[in-house]
């Protein structure tokens, strides 16, 4: 009963405090009529809360996400149905969906005689402007009746899981030589022998096989050095993608961090899409996905899913101690970096091994400006540090088409030569 009572409005509380002091009148004034009102003052509240805490008990509903994994900038759909159980009728119904604000405005629907032979069914559009694995809900519903004196809340269907991946623009051509331009499936090649420019080569252990021994770094070295054994060169192309929040600007989907993820989608998946096997990792050599160059659309939503759920990472500079791209050709998409950073992104690739790199004018993304002549001067020192360790590098700002700068890098590597084996 106090239960039922606790739904009563202001409306409805004033009125049974008035059905109560009309019954202590008429008890003094000793007036049967002014108790008999008092008797109507009283019941109505109190069968009109009973009623509504018994219909909120009744009814029922579902949520259903079309589709479940949209893009940033596609419309989405939210399907709800709702529904009541037995023949009691019940009263007006507000239905409130929790929407986060990056997915649009949260929708309100009143229905007012909700049948109980049929379901009600009801949408509502969604927007998504940014990335991220975002909750739906709770679906609340306000059951009050038509005189306001009472009203219930009852959450019917808790949060709905919405996976908003980057947006991924159309991208043509390919980068021109071996890997990524020549055909190249990924397949495992052998990179090793005296003569190749990007031998590895360690000093003399007792033990090891003297035809092994590397004759040109023996002698500009002074000491004996053997040849590693022929170490496999697996065939594909990585793609680094540089998310540390301290080499960004900008916040929500204007940042520059969302630009760069969505550039390596994009990077990465229009390689798959051609039959390259595409590697994705962070600044630090962490694997994200690694894909191979067939199979169906699950590969892309791999690539797709672990970008919607990145979040930005704490680290001040770039630390690898080793190639991050294990021998690959190697695509880096880079925020601000220190002459530091560089160095450690360019110590470790063997010569011969194509690198690219699209850096972006990150203080544009506060400024708004994109113009080469307002570039930043750090900008413009990690391009000249980069392509002096024989990077190809394209500079984007803000704005700046995705497809055109694709083109651009793809001209770049081609004008420089970068290929397996070939000079800089």
């Amino acid at each position: 009963m106090l239960r039922a009572l606790s739904g009563l409005t202001t409306r409805g509380r004033c009125l049974l405090a008035a059905g109560v002091a009309a019954a202590a009148c008429s008890f003094v004034l000793n007036e049967r009529d002014l108790l008999r009102v008092a008797v109507f003052v009283i019941a109505l509240p109190l069968l009109v809360a009973f009623f509504i805490s018994a219909t909120r008990l009744r009814l029922g509903a579902a949520r259903s996400l079309r589709p479940e994994r949209v893009s940033v900038g596609s419309p989405g759909e939210v399907q709800l149905e709702l529904w009541r159980d037995g023949r009691l009728p019940a009263g007006e119904v507000l239905l409130e969906d929790g929407v986060p604000y990056a997915l649009g405005s949260r929708p309100r629907f009143v229905v007012e005689r909700l049948p109980h032979d049929r379901r009600v069914a009801l949408r509502y559009p969604l927007q998504p402007v940014l990335r991220g694995i975002q909750q739906v809900g709770p679906l609340r519903a306000t059951i009050t009746d038509p005189f306001g004196l009472c009203e219930f809340e009852r959450e019917l269907i808790g949060h709905s899981r919405l996976v908003v991946v980057p947006k991924v623009a159309g991208l043509w051509g390919l980068p021109s030589g071996a890997g990524i331009g020549a055909g190249d499936d990924g397949s495992i090649r052998l990179h090793a022998g005296q003569g190749e420019s990007d031998v590895i080569v360690r000093q003399y252990r007792q033990g090891d096989d003297l035809r092994k021994v590397h004759w040109r770094s023996t002698a500009r070295r002074d000491e004996i050095m053997v040849r590693v054994e022929e170490r496999p060169w697996r065939g594909g192309t990585t793609v680094l993608l540089d998310h540390r929040a301290a080499a960004h600007h900008g916040t929500g989907p204007a940042a520059s961090l969302e630009w760069a993820v969505s550039f390596a989608a994009s990077v990465s998946l229009h390689l798959r899409r051609s039959g390259h096997r595409v590697r994705l990792i962070t600044e630090h050599g962490q694997t994200l996905a690694d894909t191979p160059g067939e199979g169906g659309e699950h590969y892309d939503n791999v690539v797709l899913d672990v970008l919607a759920a990145l979040q930005p990472a704490h680290q001040r500079d770039i630390t690898l101690g080793h190639d991050p791209a294990e021998g690959q050709e190697l695509i880096a998409v880079l925020g601000t970096v220190s002459n530091e950073s560089v160095h450690e992104l360019s110590r470790y690739r063997p010569r011969g091994i194509r690198s690219l790199a699209v850096l972006l004018d990150t203080p544009g993304w506060s400024s708004g400006v994109n113009r080469p002549e307002n570039r930043a001067a750090a900008t413009e020192e990690s391009v000249a540090l980069l392509r002096a360790a024989g990077w190809g590098v394209v500079v984007a700002g803000p704005g700046s088409p995705m497809p055109q700068v694709w083109a651009e890098l793809c001209q770049t590597a081609t004008r420089r030569g970068t290929l397996i084996g070939g000079g800089l």
